[in-house]
């Protein structure tokens, strides 16, 4: 098999994967927060991770522009999950953070996941589970993807 044909299968193999991450995905966050969207919820988890950021800082993270960004921060703010304060050294530059609520948003969405998650590995052959580990590492390091940390509190 050469480097093409290996390539595809790969991608063909994650494709199908990403179609179980996404269900399981949009399963726990309708379970949590029905008017949440995905990137919504993908924002609360980037800021869930860096704690307070600036905005511009908030935007490189998701791969989006700063206007973008903005939006979708107003309508958190909106919802009660985003605080937004002004730097007391630089009233210009605004921080931007999780509310207790948002906290807890991504904490039970997280949850709901890892439970689902962990059902589907339980039917995989435990022969085979060290090998898939090493590769999603390999996978989520390619991607710049921050590790998840077990039982850690969102905020």
């Amino acid at each position: 098999m050469d480097r093409t044909d290996s390539t595809d299968e790969l991608v063909t193999a994650l494709l199908t994967a990403s179609r179980v991450l996404v269900g399981v995905s949009a399963r726990s966050l309708a379970d949590v927060a029905e008017s949440l969207t995905m990137t919504q919820f993908r924002l609360l988890v980037v800021l869930s991770n860096a704690g307070t950021v600036r905005l511009n800082q908030l935007a490189d993270a998701l791969g989006v522009n700063a206007s973008t960004a903005l939006r979708t921060v107003d309508r958190l703010i909106a919802a009660g999950l985003v605080s937004r304060t002004e730097n007391p050294d630089d009233r210009r530059e605004v921080r931007l953070s999780l509310t207790p609520d948002g906290a807890e948003t991504v904490e039970r969405a997280t949850s709901r996941r890892r439970a689902e998650l962990a059902r589907i590995v339980d039917r995989m052959p435990q022969s085979r589970r060290r090998e898939i580990v090493q590769a999603l590492l390999a996978f989520n390091d390619a991607a710049g993807e921050p590790e998840a940390t077990p039982h850690r509190p969102a905020w």
